[in-house]
């Protein structure tokens, strides 16, 4: 018995049903204000060996300009961060 390979397979996407997305819980991502992403975003940072992960995060503070940065993971894993 021959199996039909996957890019064979004719595929459609089925929509339930087609919906507005109320302004009371949220926009469209092309019409969302820039402060909404400063706000809310997420900042995925490759940080170089030599500053301190907080040393790191005060300079994200500062040239977006908000009151709170965080990060997660540990960013100061490299090989050049660790002192001999």
């Amino acid at each position: 018995m021959a199996t039909t390979p996957p890019w064979e397979v004719k595929r459609e996407l089925i929509y339930r049903a087609e919906e507005e997305t109320s302004p009371d819980y949220g926009c469209e991502p092309q019409n969302r204000p820039i402060e909404s992403y400063i706000t809310y975003g997420i900042i995925n940072l490759d940080k170089p060996p030599g500053p301190t992960s907080h040393e790191v995060a005060a300079t994200v503070r500062k040239i977006v300009g908000v009151d709170r940065v965080g990060h997660g993971g540990t960013l100061g894993a490299a090989a050049g961060d660790i002192p001999s």
